[in-house]
């Protein structure tokens, strides 16, 4: 393998250090734009390198020494060497250099960064689960840049508490169950008040097993689920863990209840943020009527429907729905409804698409909202709030806003749901006149 010295240009979307040797992009893992490296070409493609980091030669003033140990093993914060003002700022630019590529537009006004605690802040997510018959042990962690491995990790900072420090305990509980070559991966959660762990299991836990996990909840104080198969299959240990999760937004004002495979946002802290922007964004009305697409268990609706005459969530999962219904009536919330539809396809001709609607909040998945932009706002939408996951699919559907509907991006910035990480999520207000 021969070394190279050379500069580093860019940062690509999953966070690599980008060069150009031979007239050929040539990406490079742990590496930070206006370096001076060496690094040694690994992988040739033939649109373009990946290089292994050898050395930083002339270091960037934004780089730091990763606080985790298991940084460069561990897939999953793959930014901890960069400042977090500049990997905010690394995001914005990811988020403008989409908008002009792809939706061929621009915001009248940057807003600025959004940000909370980086550390201690995932409240959901999953541990993957492995024995390793070579070392004869359980490990528990998430993959390493090889899909095939689980990082063998000591614990991780960026969970929220108490899961942060159980990754050990966790893996010496699963070492120690009769069925510990059975168990393919923990999911973990909290609400506010109680954190509550779900193991999925492919063979069935006898009763020593069930005491040793039943001992291990009840010492860490947190509430034990079992999946032996699908996502329906989910059950409490015991009658003790059938513990209600929930969380509160709005200062205070509205609780959410949810089941534990629910999706709700990661990021408690900036899920409070990011709802106190929207509602600045959105100014929402007495008079005004808003429908809420993607609304999931209601966390943007109920929220708007304490600020207007009628608000309106769509949702494709079923049991959110009705989740999300519940949680309307417990808070006494008798202006919105929610609806269940595939959102995918064709919904034109649904009571709710057909209804004018003041504003419009969009919420998609990854893949964003092209589906439902083939037939709506109408005329009478004056405001479309969309909040992303993706910068690409946000801005393909900026450009159909502006392009083809007649808004004005108005205003979009980044939103730091997932410090440390190369993911964007951002948020944009388009408006008429």
């Amino acid at each position: 393998m021969s070394e190279i010295e050379t500069d580093i240009l860019d940062l690509s979307h999953d966070g690599r250090g980008v060069t150009r040797l031979d007239g050929k992009v040539v990406f490079v893992p742990g590496a930070l734009p206006g370096e001076r490296v060496r690094l040694g070409r690994l992988q040739r493609h033939r649109h373009y390198d990946q290089a292994q980091l050898l050395a930083v030669l002339t270091p960037s003033a934004d780089r730091m020494s990763p606080p985790c140990p298991h940084f460069g093993q561990c897939s999953g914060c793959v930014l901890q060497h960069l400042t977090p003002a500049a990997q905010l700022a690394a995001k914005q630019r990811v988020l403008a250099e989409n908008f002009e590529r792809i939706g061929k537009v621009a915001p009248e006004r940057w807003l600025s960064p959004l940000a909370d605690a980086p550390w201690a802040y995932r409240r959901k997510g999953r541990l993957s689960v492995r024995y390793v018959e070579k070392k004869n042990r359980v490990l528990v962690g998430f993959r390493e840049d090889n899909p095939r491995f689980v990082a063998d990790l000591r614990g991780c900072a960026v969970l929220a508490e108490p899961f942060g420090t159980l990754i050990v305990p966790l893996a010496e509980l699963l070492q120690s169950l009769d069925a510990c070559r059975g168990i393919a991966q923990i999911e973990f959660v909290r609400g506010d008040a109680r954190a509550l762990l779900v193991l999925r299991h492919v063979v069935a836990l006898g009763a020593a097993d069930q005491a040793r996990l039943a001992a291990f909840a009840d010492s860490h104080d947190v509430a034990l689920w079992l999946q032996p198969k699908g996502v329906d299959s989910i059950h409490p240990l015991r009658a003790e863990d059938a513990a209600t999760l929930s969380y509160r937004i709005d200062d205070g004002a509205i609780e959410i209840q949810f089941q534990p495979l629910d999706f709700i946002q990661v990021n408690a802290g900036m899920n409070r943020r990011m709802l106190d922007l929207a509602m600045q964004l959105l100014d929402p009305r007495p008079h005004e009527r808003v429908l809420d697409l993607f609304a999931g268990l209601g966390n943007f609706t109920l929220p708007i429907a304490r600020r207007v005459a009628q608000a309106v969530g769509v949702e494709g999962e079923a049991g959110l729905v009705a989740r999300a219904q519940a949680n309307a009536s417990r808070n006494a919330l008798g202006n919105v409804s929610f609806h269940s539809a595939n959102l995918f396809e064709d919904q034109r001709h649904a009571a709710w698409a057909q209804a004018s609607w003041d504003a419009i909040v969009l919420d998609p998945p990854r893949t964003g909202a092209a589906e439902v932009l083939a037939y709506l706002p109408d005329r009478a939408t004056r405001r479309v709030l969309y909040v992303s996951c993706h910068p690409g699919s946000l801005a393909r559907d900026a450009g159909t806003l502006v392009q083809r509907h007649g808004f004005r991006l108005s205003a979009a910035g980044v939103m730091d749901m997932f410090p440390h990480t190369a993911h964007v999520e951002s948020i944009a207000l388009f408006e008429r006149g």
